[in-house]
């Protein structure tokens, strides 16, 4: 295959330079997954063993693509043999070979979010610290920061700055539920996600000889979206890379986006820095787009200070004007939407993939989802409840974990009375109390039940040597039988198959159905394993852990409309995007309003939004959204406002109804005179909000007793526009009023909520 004539010039040169330190700069649309697949292709064609390559991606899914791509190009299986897959899928499996050195079982069990907060649950409550207070949501992201800057627990405890950062606000026993936490996950033999890379560089600063190892087999490394790569990522990369120098990382400064999972932007930034003797190819082309949206995006990013220089193109057509939809409401903008999406649909006759609505939080998606079920329009939710999640699912599968690792606390304590054989709950709070006493594992109390006298019942005592004898005789079976094997006899004489079968709700029918469905995909992932080789349950385990919602797509999914958050849809396209909720305080969020560096992390964010369309791109606000409790007026996103006027056409619903055609932006007045000369983004017209505000106070209605004191011609100031003169009041007593202000134009106001301020 003649794969090179299929590039253009600047995705050539990035895919011949295969050697030293390389950039590839990859604006959005620009083929940059074909570039790493490319380079890869011609590293094997040209003599580089696929053993010494470590390809590092976004998505289990993108590697497994990737991997076919390579294997149709060079022939064979040879492309088996890369070491590929995300930073934790890659770094999971070093770690069980080398788990002995850090006192780890080569089993170890992979905690995820939910694991984990149920693990901080249990501190908090043995600790006997307000719930209220110390939230394991708030805890967990605190730990998890800490550990993407290898702070360990100790570490953390002899911070002064830090432990004193949590005394101000209000949690000054934090480093003790994080020591107890550390202590509890290495008793249980578990690591949570943010150990997985942690855990990583301590096994290679503390054992020269493993990053010796690795430095030498790892000759080449490329490494995926590198601008969303973390302080932990960055040091892992930058070891393995020091003895070669043979690292290309590829992504887009533009489309920085996670810095609160602790992504850093400065990594890609300073590449520059850390490998002298560079070179950086840039990938202009944008070949998913039409004009119009290219260069719309363009004119929004070109407003961030920091970043690379670039100039995204296309030869695409014009296409069409970027919509901009103005609803009364929230509820109004979910129907107009869904309208356009079932008005599209027909006339292009489109497929319901073809669309997806994109939102700043999961939050907004009632209005959309509402609407899209009365048009009988069929939906999926991004970031909902996953199948893994479920609970009949995830019940299963702790038998499984325990299985794998007995040592496992949150397993154990899901099933050890599931399905229910008799050991109440405060059997189980005297077990879990003895474990804490005598600083041991649950399974160890449970296996040793006379040893530590935990004070239970005879009766107690038979049911969990029952239990007991159960998990062991499964673990015997563990490295005798495969996956599906040991699933489905698990599955069966735990007892949970008879238990989903007896219920004959329609609950009951669906979670049976679910269990089925999850054997079936283990009898799949068994049958896909090379015929010389088994596939194990811990195997299997292992690719459950770290599987991520873009992972996890289903044929019944295949065609629906998809509704997500602008933060999962990033490595996607559709033909049809809609982002809505473009107001200011929700996009751009409030609490990324009191800086310039987290401002342009929410104009990237936007950038990536309106780059995931192909055909037709559609900005949406309402004038007025029902918010914790509260009816509050919304102004349009600055967004909107950056975009160059000529990609802009304004869609006007009044009370609900289309008036029918588009009218170019220039025609219309916005709410802030869009069209006309632009206003500063800041200045006396908005006042920053504190990022510990995190919800606006009940409006009232204004500084003045009541409305009738204010008249037209009053001088007044608002606290968003600053200055301005009342020009027309509604009502009697007034409710409504049109109020110039010399920086803004006319504004009509509801005094409920405008806190108008008379300064005559």
């Amino acid at each position: 295959m003649d794969y090179l004539s299929t590039l253009n010039p600047a995705q050539r040169d990035a895919v011949l330079h295969t050697e030293g330190a390389t950039m590839v700069i990859a604006g959005a649309g620009s083929g940059k997954t074909r570039v790493l697949t490319y380079r890869i292709a011609h590293m094997i064609k040209n003599g580089v063993d696929p053993f010494n390559i470590l390809a590092l991606t976004f998505t289990n899914k993108a590697a497994k693509e990737m991997k076919e791509r390579i294997s149709q190009i060079i022939g064979g299986s040879e492309a088996k043999n890369i070491s590929m897959g995300t930073f934790h899928s890659v770094f999971a499996r070093i770690l069980r070979h080398h788990s002995d050195k850090l006192g780890y079982p080569s089993n170890f069990t992979i905690y995820d979010t939910q694991d984990s907060r149920s693990l901080l649950k249990t501190i908090i409550k043995e600790l006997r610290l307000d719930d209220k207070m110390y939230k394991p949501n708030l805890i967990s992201g605190r730990i998890s920061s800490a550990k993407n800057n290898l702070i360990s627990a100790a570490a953390y405890e002899a911070n002064t700055e830090i432990v004193a950062e949590d005394r101000m606000s209000g949690k000054p026993r934090l480093f003790e539920v994080y020591r107890l936490y550390e202590k509890r996950c290495f008793m249980a033999g578990a690591m949570d996600f943010d150990d997985l890379l942690f855990k990583t560089n301590i096994l290679l600063r503390d054992h020269p000889d493993v990053l010796h190892y690795y430095q030498h087999k790892f000759k080449y490394i490329l490494v995926d979206e590198y601008q969303d790569t973390n302080y932990s990522q960055y040091l892992i990369v930058k070891k393995l890379a020091a003895v070669f120098n043979n690292i290309c990382v590829v992504g887009d400064d533009a489309q920085s986006i996670y810095s609160f999972r602790g992504a850093n932007i400065e990594n890609i930034l300073n590449f520059k820095n850390d490998y002298k003797d560079h070179r950086i190819f840039k990938l202009e082309q944008n070949y998913r787009s039409t004009k119009t949206i290219v260069n719309a995006a363009n004119s929004v990013i070109a407003k961030n200070k920091d970043q690379i220089q670039k100039t995204v193109w296309t030869d695409n057509n014009e296409g069409n004007k970027i919509k901009v939809l103005r609803s009364l409401t929230d509820n109004e903008e979910g129907k107009a939407i869904s309208n356009m999406i079932f008005e599209t649909k027909n006339l292009e006759q489109a497929a319901n993939s073809d669309f997806a609505i994109l939102y700043r939080t999961n939050a907004q998606s009632r209005s959309f989802e509402e609407s899209l079920r009365k048009l009988n329009l069929p939906y999926k939710i991004y970031g909902g409840l996953s199948f893994y999640q479920r609970k009949e699912i995830k019940d299963l599968l702790a038998y499984f974990r325990l299985t794998a690792n007995p040592t496992d606390e949150e397993a154990l304590k899901r099933v050890i009375n599931y399905p229910k054989r008799g050991i109440g709950k405060t059997t189980i709070e005297k077990i879990i109390i003895a474990a804490v006493e005598h600083e041991t594992s649950l399974w160890e109390i449970i296996t040793n039940l006379p040893k530590f006298n935990v004070g239970i019942s005879s009766t107690a005592k038979q049911k969990i040597n029952a239990f007991v004898t159960s998990i062991n005789s499964y673990a015997v079976q563990l490295e005798k039988l495969d996956a599906y094997s040991l699933a489905e006899h698990i599955a069966k004489n735990s007892g949970i198959l008879r238990d989903l079968y007896e219920d004959k709700s329609p609950e009951g029918v669906s979670r049976h159905e679910n269990i089925q469905a999850l054997l079936s995909g283990i009898k799949e992932f068994v049958e896909s394993t090379d015929e010389n080789e088994t596939a194990y349950l811990s195997d299997f385990m292992v690719d459950v852990a770290l599987l991520t919602d873009a992972d996890q797509d289903t044929e019944e999914d295949k065609d629906k409309i998809t509704l997500m958050t602008i933060h999962a849809s990033k490595g996607l396209e559709f033909p049809y995007v809609y982002i809505v909720g473009l107001e200011e305080n929700l996009f751009p969020s409030q609490l990324a309003l009191n800086s310039r560096t987290e401002l342009e992390e929410e104009r990237r964010l936007f950038y990536v939004a309106i780059t995931r369309a192909e055909k037709q791109a559609t900005l949406s606000y309402a004038t007025s959204r029902f918010r914790w409790g509260n009816i509050v007026t919304s102004e349009p996103s600055r967004f909107i406002e950056e975009i160059d006027n000529e990609h802009l056409e304004l869609l006007n619903i009044p009370g609900g109804r289309s008036l029918g055609g588009g009218r170019s932006m220039n025609q219309v007045n916005m709410e802030r005179k869009i069209g006309s000369k632009k206003q500063p983004l800041f200045s006396e017209r908005r006042k920053l909000t504190p990022v510990n505000q995190a919800k606006p106070k009940k409006a009232t209605k204004g500084v003045t007793a009541n409305n009738l004191d204010l008249k037209v011609g009053n001088n007044v100031i608002h606290e968003r526009f600053g200055k301005g003169k009342v020009v027309g009041l509604d009502g009697n007593p007034p409710s409504k009023a049109t109020v110039f202000f010399p920086k803004a134009g006319n504004k009509q106001l509801l005094l409920k909520f405008a806190k108008l301020e008379i300064v005559d």
